[in-house]
């Protein structure tokens, strides 16, 4: 009846106020699936959609990330956590939380996790796969074609007041992406995204991986290169997008980047890991490289004195601070995904 959706109306109003809690303000309880601890700020529809049935015991109502010692406190009382991918979930973490029965994190990759830690202990763990591919994809070309025709670089020279009266033939040039040649490694849901959207290029695509993956590959026509080495030799552009794991950490090292052309640029929206910065560093220092563009550093942020930052690279390297899925859809997406497997693990459902 009218009568009572004006009720719950209000109920759901009341409910929302008072589960806005202030930074670091614990809630007070209630009977509902479990306690939980909440991470971060998120948006408002998915802390609603946690607030209706669970108790939000804790909940780090910021942008910036929660104190260690205070991370570890609130992980006592809590059944279960809505997490992001710079909360550790480690061995002293699970330690600590004796009650939890689920991880969700709000990422798509879970390094951050001790899997094998969450296995022995029963605790469930859930991600946001699938959701964030395109908007990825977007980013991966846009990181592409910024590093490749120095859109940085030219924007800072108008601000700096260096865009002179008189045409220069070749300020500011750099190479072509339409027909050029494109090594993606790691053809999965992300790789064939880009490969799509790279073809509207006219690009020569090639992948590599363990194993070849036609179902993937075949509907962009991207062919497959066993031998990375031969792949990095024959690209113009060379584009990690490969999970981070025992094989692939340090997989770009001093012999990646030897193998790659002197005009060849590297993208890497993947994972810092995947990269030996120091490699990279020396790849572009001495020009066995061209060019980089980065989503992702290890660590995150790079300090502001690691070698990457140097004003020395900033006419051929772009890095942003990890925005490959930062949309508005995108990111609400997983955030309601994420409040999925949180209510499911906290059911004991199937994730």
């Amino acid at each position: 009846t009218l009568s009572t959706r004006n009720t719950m109306r209000s109920l759901r109003n009341i409910t929302a106020r008072a589960v806005a809690p202030r930074r670091g303000f614990a809630t007070a309880s209630s009977k509902k699936l479990g306690s939980v601890m909440v991470t971060r700020k998120i948006p408002k529809a998915a802390l609603d959609r946690i607030s209706a049935e669970c108790d939000i015991k804790h909940h780090w109502d910021s942008e910036e990330a929660i104190p260690r010692d205070k991370f570890l406190k609130w992980a006592q009382d809590v059944e279960g956590i809505f997490c992001i991918l710079s909360d550790k979930i480690d061995k002293e973490f699970l330690t600590a939380a004796p009650k939890l029965k689920v991880v969700s994190t709000m990422s798509v990759g879970f390094d951050h996790i001790d899997m094998e830690e969450c296995r022995k202990r029963g605790v469930k763990v859930g991600n946001t796969p699938g959701v964030l591919t395109q908007t990825t994809a977007d980013l991966v070309l846009a990181l592409l074609l910024a590093t490749a025709r120095r859109i940085p670089e030219a924007a800072n020279a108008v601000r700096d007041g260096n865009w002179k009266p008189s045409w220069r033939p070749m300020w500011l040039c750099g190479p072509d992406v339409y027909g050029s040649t494109v090594g993606i490694v790691g053809m999965g849901r992300i790789g064939q995204a880009v490969a799509q959207r790279l073809k509207g290029f006219n690009c020569k695509l090639l992948y590599t991986g363990p194993r070849p993956k036609p179902d993937l590959a075949d509907p962009v026509g991207a062919v497959y290169v066993p031998d990375m080495k031969q792949m990095l030799s024959q690209s113009d552009f060379v584009i990690p997008l490969c999970p981070l794991n025992a094989a692939t950490r340090g997989l770009f090292n001093a012999e990646a980047f030897s193998s790659m052309k002197p005009s060849g640029i590297f993208i890497n929206a993947s994972r810092g890991a995947v990269v030996d910065q120091t490699a990279l560093v020396d790849a572009l220092r001495t020009g066995k490289i061209a060019a980089a563009g980065l989503d992702v550093t290890d660590p995150e942020p790079l300090p502001m004195d690691h070698p990457l930052m140097s004003k020395e690279f900033s006419d051929r390297l772009l890095i942003l601070p990890h925005i490959g899925s930062a949309s508005v859809p995108t990111r609400t997406k997983m955030s309601m995904i994420a409040v999925d497997n949180l209510l499911a693990g906290l059911k004991n459902d199937p994730l």
